[in-house]
């Protein structure tokens, strides 16, 4: 020790515990994994309802398992994203209102919110109806784009159901109410399973049957939702019911809503381009379900991010609107730590058990051993997606979801895509070259949001909420 320090142990224990606070708020932490978890339930068991139809159909036969996984792909990136896109307005303004203490504001949002999920869901109707004829301009097969199609039509009563669910889903998380979201996501699949079986083997539907049995069970949730909101007491200031007010808040909505949708199609169409350019490939069935299994796989481990996303977008919106900088700072930092942790964990999980991973999608030895090969490409995306997620959060928070939008035009169809398109079938490297471009755009991805996120005036940030609250 050098001479003339007076540093005393106890000192050195209070400053271990200071550079602790420092790395991890616990308190911050605590309010945010509480939150996230129930989240990343809700998350899944609506993510469930779809995979139980799918199932369901899939042990029709081989066709059905086609016709219905094809039809939910298409109806995820068309249909579903694009609702839980539109729905991030929500997470601005009502965040933000919430924490302004503009408590009336929120329901009209909700009303403007809903309505241009209804102007949306008659589109995507539209392009529902007629996927038989797009998906076979898209070179698929037409046994298979014929099922997709009837899959895809008995179940568009379900997409308006889905986007209205989205909008109240936004409007009871930015209020910090989350357990009852749990609870009314759980009962209704639970219920889909019951629904699912009478229509698939007790009625005349069959295949039609799954796909009418999901959006039975979308309605379903909606109902409990809407009939807790109008009834409890905790929502007296928050809705006050129907108005015609909101039709003013129509399009200044839409004008977060637009670029909130694009954000998210964007990353999930990035996912699906992958899986049809697979299916290019000279061993295009071993290439497309390799990359089927990690995009699958992927689409799990997003749902802890999921959760993380939502909390951070929840905690930086109220903080905003209630003038507290510092926290908003402070809860951004603390749930990239924990998402990193929570996804690290997964990784971990994925490493030591590949196999059992791989079994759940395919029990071909080739395929498995092809998965174990990419693991490592594998896990640096995972890792990678948990942060753009959580900074994606912050941009819904923050109501930058234009940013994003643009960040992820670029960074997956400017950058990752032609690297894999280059790396997959020029330099050969096949389905690891697709997946080390998608690396490349998540990697380009993340570095900007970082930048937009370290470089944002927080004061100037300030002054522009209280405009918008």
């Amino acid at each position: 020790m050098a001479m003339g320090s007076n540093a005393s142990p106890l000192e050195g224990d209070e400053e271990e515990k200071r550079w602790w606070r420092k790395f991890l708020d616990v308190e911050e932490a605590k309010k945010q994994v509480l939150f996230s978890i129930p989240m990343m339930l809700v998350n899944v068991s609506y993510y469930c309802i779809a995979m139980v139809s799918v199932m369901f159909a899939g042990h029709l036969g081989e066709l059905e398992l086609a016709g219905s996984t094809l039809g939910n792909s298409w109806a995820t990136v068309t249909g579903f994203g694009l609702m839980v896109g539109l729905s991030g307005a929500l997470e601005t303004l009502c965040g933000q209102g919430f924490g302004a203490e503009q408590y009336r504001m929120l329901g009209i949002y909700l009303q403007a919110s809903i309505v241009n999920s209804f102007l949306f869901s008659v589109i995507v109707s539209v392009l529902w109806f007629y996927s038989e004829s797009i998906l076979i301009l898209l070179r698929q097969d037409p046994e298979t784009a014929k099922m997709a199609g009837l899959f895809l039509r008995y179940l568009i009563p379900g997409i308006f159901a889905y986007g209205f669910l989205q909008c109240i889903l936004r409007f009871l998380q930015t209020q910090n109410i989350v357990i009852p979201l749990l609870i009314f996501s759980l009962i209704p699949l639970l219920i889909h399973v019951g629904i699912t079986y009478v229509l698939v083997h007790q009625t005349s539907l069959g295949f039609k049957g799954a796909a009418l049995a999901a959006a039975i069970s979308f309605w379903i949730s909606l109902l409990m939702l809407s009939f807790y909101v109008k009834y409890s007491k905790k929502f007296r200031s928050t809705w006050e019911g129907f108005s015609l007010e909101s039709l003013q808040y129509v399009l200044p909505n839409m004008k977060l809503a637009i670029p909130s949708a694009l954000m998210v199609c964007l990353e999930y169409c990035a996912f699906e381009v992958l899986v049809i350019l697979a299916g290019l490939m000279p061993n295009s069935e071993n290439s497309t379900s390799l990359i089927a299994i990690c995009v699958n796989i992927s689409a799990v481990a997003f749902m802890i991010t999921y959760g993380f996303s939502a909390a951070v977008s929840t905690r930086v919106s109220n903080e905003l609107g209630a003038g507290n900088i510092d926290r908003a700072k402070k809860a951004v930092a603390v749930t990239v730590e924990l998402s990193f942790v929570f996804s690290l964990a997964f990784v971990f999980t994925l490493a030591l058990g590949h196999d059992i991973w791989a079994s759940f999608f395919s029990n071909s030895q080739l395929i498995k051993k092809e998965f174990a090969s990419m693991i490592a490409l594998l896990s640096a995306s995972l890792l990678l997606d948990s942060v753009q997620g959580v900074l994606s959060g912050v941009a819904r928070g923050c109501g930058w979801q234009h940013l994003v939008a643009w960040t992820n035009l670029a960074a997956f169809y400017i950058v990752g895509m032609p690297i894999s398109i280059l790396l997959a079938f020029k330099v050969k490297l096949h389905a690891k070259g697709l997946w080390l471009g998608l690396i490349c755009g998540l990697f380009c991805q993340v570095c900007i949001l970082i930048v937009i996120t370290l470089r944002t005036k927080w004061k100037k940030m300030e002054l522009s909420v209280n405009d918008r609250v």
